[in-house]
């Protein structure tokens, strides 16, 4: 049997085709009566309508291109249901894309984005710069989220308050008593801003000294071999910051190898506040970011750039909270503090 038509639909109902289209546009200059007999007739028929015919008849897709820096990261999937409940109460949907993926196989699927002319283009966590994003984002409504980079015309950013979480993080630490206290670094813009302030606020408290950075790669490897160096020093720190969770495991993966206790021998704090630091046998001491509401707030600006594309590019900054489990507490009776 064939799919039923919009044709079947308007002789159903006794009405015309063009009133059908009107229904199912859902303008108000139908009468209610006129509505509900298309609305049972499409019900009864189970008509679905044709969405390449609809995207040639509106010159819209209805649908948006998400850039993931990598899909592996579990701080994305909160931000990425943010992101998919704004744009489905829009009627638009998601088309994602593996950006750890392209670099591996040398492509770039921001063209296969412009290719399938979405609507609009979302790039989630620090990308490396990319020709092809800066000219989809000449042609397509644009918008940054997760990141601080890239800056590009008329493209909006919405990202985490970097800067202040890192401050809650390391005062944290501070308050319980610490003073050797290490960073495991990030990359790229977002890393420099929470580097920066971890050694800010120890500057403050006059712990400039015996602040460590030691740099990382923001995986679970990356934080283990870090924390490795870090504890194999002669004067060890007694409290780490991790620039993610997912670092954080792998130091307190490192710490437990190296029969030190946490926290009784080793504070850490990771950063993200994902589903791996509520876990119970983990129970990450963690500064939360807001990634939903990152989602949001970026589905959102997107659906104003759709609606005026020429508007100023904005940056915006979520509040970050601390949530303190059961990885930090004061130093070791051990521990020059």
């Amino acid at each position: 049997m064939r799919p039923p038509t919009i044709r079947d639909v308007a002789e159903r109902a006794g009405v015309s085709k063009s009133l059908v289209s009107l229904v199912l546009r859902g303008s108000d200059q139908v009468r209610p009566e006129k509505r509900q007999a298309v609305l049972t007739a499409v019900e009864e028929l189970g008509y679905r309508p044709n969405a390449a015919a609809r995207s040639l008849s509106e010159r819209r897709t209805r649908t948006v291109g998400v850039l993931l820096n990598d899909m592996r990261n579990p701080w994305f999937v909160e931000l990425l249901d943010g992101l998919n409940s704004r744009l489905h109460d829009s009627g638009l949907r998601m088309l994602l894309a593996d950006g750890h993926l392209n670099r591996r196989l040398g492509e770039d699927l921001t063209r296969t984005f412009t290719d399938l002319r979405v609507d609009g283009l979302i790039a989630v966590g620090t990308l490396p710069p990319s020709e092809a994003l800066r000219t989809a984002a000449a042609q397509v409504p644009t918008v940054v989220a997760g990141a601080r980079e890239p800056e590009l015309p008329a493209v909006d950013i919405v990202a985490n308050d970097d800067e202040y979480g890192a401050r809650l993080a390391t005062e944290h630490l501070i308050g319980l008593g610490h003073r050797r206290i290490a960073h495991i670094a990030g990359q790229g813009v977002v890393g420099e801003l929470r580097r920066r302030s971890f050694e800010a606020v120890m500057r403050e408290h006059g712990l400039a000294d015996t602040a460590v950075v030691e740099q990382g790669d923001l995986t679970e490897e990356g934080g283990y071999r870090a924390t490795v160096r870090l504890l194999s020093a002669r004067e060890r720190p007694t409290a780490v910051f991790a620039f993610n969770d997912i670092a954080c495991v792998g130091a307190l993966s490192a710490a437990e190898e190296l029969g030190l206790q946490v926290p009784r021998d080793l504070s850490l704090v990771g950063y993200d506040n994902t589903y791996l630091s509520r876990l119970r046998h983990l129970w990450l001491t963690t500064v939360d970011n807001g990634s939903h509401d990152v989602g949001r707030r970026a589905a959102q600006c997107l659906l104003d750039r759709i609606a005026d594309p020429a508007r100023p590019a904005q940056l915006v900054l979520t509040t970050p909270a601390l949530e303190v489990r059961g990885t930090t507490g004061a130093p070791g009776r051990g521990a020059d503090t």
